[in-house]
């Protein structure tokens, strides 16, 4: 009794230990309600390793991959297989001279050389020794891998500038939606003691509805922050690959400060530099194989055969008995010489060097557009700092002007409507200092994508 009670003691003891370790594992475990703290760097590289469009570009990659394994077994030998079974019910007869056979005189016979049943096995080996598709193709693999490796780099480049914009857009809102909050409380104190002092008769009631009316204001201003904090959320998940339900918090600060730093240095550049005209190039390069591929057409291909089997005719299905097989091996060279194919390679060879031509003009128009983002982006970047560092001055100048006009409020030499003008001129040197703040940082992200720089 007393051995089983112990037993059922450490049963207890066991199934209580791993009920509290699969506890703990649960609580270590992040959920999608636990918050996670991004940097910009740390968005844009989830994004990287979760992005749709990212993991596509891979798999295109992985494709041609495949495809030039496929190529490189053109060059190796192929090996074959195969068997055949033929039945003649009806054989086929034909008429033979005997006199061919030695007969002194003209002696005709009807005769047949087939067997009612006829059983062929053989394995076959052909070994390409030149064919110019297959030798081109060959140089051609290194530069379409270059050409889908490049895709999924423009990919990244991509995303990146999404989730740079989505990110800057969040803490934007996020900025503008706390500076107004303080805004709200300060609007709200105002509002209890100007009620309070209406109570005692120094004020008119006019002057508490207009501050009702300013602090309305304010909290539909606040609700509408919210809801683009709360979409512009959701868009940067979005842009990231990360479920909605994720909850964020974003780590990075945004000011003027940090915008100006680290000023590029807008003199030095190549062209190598963006992705776009390394497509094109490599683009070039693909269709100048083609082009080479479609005149080498003209050349003779040859190659080596081998085979080798065993046959056995016989006018009964006796197969599964023992008899004399016979076998055979062959061995030889297959030459093959293109003489006239319609002119249709001719036209071929015109479509791929057109082809070429083609691609040498979009390297010209991808420079061509490179230097107009260039210069666009650098004079936009520039005027967008020069408007938000004004804009941030008229913003601290016009809180100066509401904390004033709020202090001789207070001590009864101002009106409420010096109070509602100085909160009205507040909130929009706020807003057009938020937007200013928005679209330099843009402006800082298309002018590192113009220099290549994402």
């Amino acid at each position: 009794m007393m051995h089983l009670s112990q037993r059922l003691t450490s049963i207890f003891l066991v199934v209580w230990l791993l009920a509290m370790v699969s506890a703990v594992r649960a609580q270590e475990q992040p959920t999608l309600q636990d918050p996670v703290r991004l940097s910009v760097q740390e968005a844009v590289d989830y994004a990287l390793a979760n992005q749709n469009s990212i993991k596509t570009a891979k798999l295109d990659e992985l494709i041609q991959l495949a495809k030039n394994k496929e190529v490189s077994g053109m060059a190796l030998p192929n090996i074959a297989g195969n068997g055949s079974f033929q039945y003649n019910p009806v054989l086929q007869k034909q008429m033979s001279n005997l006199k061919n056979f030695g007969l002194p005189m003209d002696s005709f016979v009807v005769t047949t050389f087939q067997l009612k049943h006829n059983v062929t096995g053989e394995v076959r080996l052909t070994q390409t020794l030149f064919d110019p598709s297959v030798l081109v193709a060959l140089q051609a693999r290194k530069t379409l891998e270059e050409l889908v490796h490049r895709n999924v780099k423009k990919s990244e480049v991509d995303v990146k500038v999404q989730v740079y914009k989505a990110y800057y857009n969040v803490l934007s809102a996020e900025k503008a939606l706390k500076i107004l909050s303080g805004n709200l409380v300060s609007v709200e104190h105002l509002l209890q003691e100007t009620r309070e002092i209406n109570k005692n008769g120094l004020v008119e009631k006019l002057d508490v509805d207009r501050l009702v009316v300013q602090y309305t204001n304010l909290q539909t201003e606040q609700t509408k922050l919210r809801n683009l904090v709360e979409l512009g959320t959701a868009a940067l998940k979005y842009q990231m690959g990360m479920p909605l339900k994720q909850t964020i918090t974003l780590t990075d600060t945004l000011s003027t400060a940090r915008i100006v730093e680290n000023t590029l240095d807008t003199d030095k550049f190549d062209y190598s530099q963006r992705i776009e005209y390394q497509l094109a190039e490599t683009q070039k390069k693909a269709n100048e194989y083609d082009l080479k591929r479609y005149k080498m057409k003209g050349l003779p291909s040859l190659s080596l055969f081998a085979a080798t089997g065993a046959l056995r005719a016989s006018d009964k299905f006796d197969y599964l008995q023992t008899q004399m097989w016979y076998g055979y091996l062959n061995t030889g060279l297959s030459l093959s010489v293109p003489i006239f194919t319609g002119l249709q390679r001719k036209r071929q060879v015109d479509q791929a060097f057109l082809a070429v031509k083609k691609s040498e003009l979009a390297i010209e128009s991808a420079k061509q557009g490179i230097d107009l983002e260039r210069e666009q982006s650098a004079s936009t970047f520039r005027n967008n700092v020069l408007s938000l560092e004004a804009q941030e001055k008229n913003m601290e100048l016009a809180q100066d002007v509401f904390n004033t006009t709020r202090i001789k409020y207070r001590e009864g030499v101002g009106s409420s409507l010096e109070i509602s003008t100085a909160e009205n001129d507040l909130l929009t040197a706020q807003n057009n200092y938020f937007n200013a703040l928005f679209n330099a940082i843009v402006a800082k992200v298309d002018l590192l994508r113009a220099y290549g720089r994402l």
